[in-house]
């Protein structure tokens, strides 16, 4: 034994020392002089180069009527493109991108990533969820993304904040991003838009035939106005709902609009959209099963005494309420829609789990039935060659929990849970 541990110990080494010379060996040996790939080598040996100081032009100090400084950005729109501008037809054959995504296309395959990296997808909304998701569909190698707020980063963002330090606080949310994204996919084109999105600006900032749309905004109104110019644009969209006040990971679901009847703000948004578009259905909205842990917290004046939050809106419709946040869920959120987007570009479309599950016992009474129905058609049940696990196997991932009969069931809230207690087992 020990003489196995040693040797097991002593390859382990070997493998490491092996993979930093390989891995030294093949950065000495890639890109002629004056390549993009010789800039980011320059950046990588060279630490302090990777602080980008070509944003500080575009910052102004300014000091406040109590002599404080602020930095804030002139013109976010001048901001410069600092992308290697390497083609997205030649990722694969750029030896340092072809690197960086190596897990990623061992994973879809060359075609699979290849799609990923020609993909240009919007995500409004670059809070705790929407900067999770964007830093997650960067990561995976997306070649395009636009990134839409018209929020600064505070310090009390920091906890949920995919990418944001306390330098950033101050700056545009899409700023911030596009910053941090430079130094990590510098070849992706992240074009960052400090602006709220509208009606009025829908065609603007929906423009360019983008693959998906990820709604990742916590204000009603403007959640609808974009749910909705996506479905009459025929746009491809992913909503996030509430992941304030929650703290169990578990219970989030990917599943379409109109089954995400646990889910508060999904209601909402739910009933405006039938109301106010005529639209029943059909978008796909990550969500949590488990009710809110804590409520919106009193609104406090600036006397510090309770105060209406309506006189305090800045933006109309916006809550001014702070709403309780641990930080994991948001992430969370912004995970699972990325996966959910980057499988989808790739072809490799995910079952995800079902809305509603059945306890162990319902499954031994769906079992149970099986057993009967084939003692009373057939006269015995010895054919019956499956357990409890593979009962719950069959309705949760090959039916989704839906009757055969009828698969485009409109049921939600109870009467989908009706549904699910009328199911039965057959041949």
């Amino acid at each position: 034994m020990v003489g196995s541990s040693t040797t097991s110990l002593l390859v382990l080494g070997a493998g490491a020392v092996l993979g930093s010379a390989l891995t030294i060996a093949i950065i000495s040996w890639r890109s002629p002089k004056g390549s993009s790939s010789r800039k980011l080598l320059g950046q990588l040996a060279n630490p302090s180069l990777v602080k980008n100081p070509t944003y500080e032009p575009f910052l102004e100090p300014s000091k406040t009527a109590n002599g404080e400084v602020e930095t804030t950005y002139d013109n976010l729109l001048a901001l410069p493109n600092l992308s290697n501008n390497v083609p997205v037809e030649d990722f694969l054959h750029d030896e340092i991108v072809n690197e960086q995504f190596t897990r990623n296309a061992q994973f879809f395959g060359d075609e699979g990533q290849l799609k990923v990296h020609r993909a240009f997808v919007v995500v409004v909304g670059l809070g705790g969820v929407g900067s999770h998701a964007a830093a997650m569909l960067l990561r995976c190698g997306v070649g395009k993304l636009r990134l839409i707020d018209f929020d600064q980063v505070s310090l009390s963002s920091l906890n949920r904040h995919a990418v944001a330090t306390r330098a950033d606080v101050g700056m545009s949310k899409a700023a911030c991003l596009q910053n941090h994204f430079q130094r990590i996919f510098p070849e992706c084109q992240v074009e960052a838009r400090n602006q709220m999105f509208d009606a009025s600006a829908q065609d603007e900032l929906l423009s360019g035939s983008p693959d998906y749309v990820l709604d990742c905004i916590d204000n009603i109104d403007t959640k609808v106005a974009l749910l909705a110019a996506c479905v009459k644009k025929g746009l491809k969209v992913l909503s996030a709902t509430g992941a304030g006040a929650r703290v169990d990971p578990t219970r989030i679901r990917i599943a379409d609009l109109k089954e995400s009847s646990n889910d508060p703000l999904s209601r909402s948004v739910r009933h405006r959209l039938r109301r106010e578009h005529d639209i029943h259905g059909g978008i796909p909205v990550v969500f949590s099963l488990e009710k809110p842990k804590v409520k919106l917290l009193p609104f406090k004046g600036p006397n510090g005494e309770d105060a209406q939050p309506s006189d305090y809106q800045v933006v109309p419709g916006f809550r001014v309420r702070i709403i309780p946040v641990m930080g994991t869920i948001p992430a969370i959120f912004g995970q699972v829609m990325a996966t959910y987007v980057v499988t989808q570009i790739a072809s490799m479309p995910v079952q995800f789990e079902p809305v509603v599950n059945l306890d162990v016992e319902h499954y031994g009474i769906l079992h149970q039935r099986l057993i009967e129905r084939e003692e009373l058609q057939f006269g015995s049940a010895e054919a019956v060659e499956v357990d409890r696990e593979e009962v719950a196997y069959v309705v949760r991932e090959l039916w989704r929990g839906r009757s055969a009969r009828d698969q485009d069931s409109s049921n939600v809230g109870r009467g989908m849970w009706r549904s699910m207690n009328n199911l039965t087992l057959t041949r």
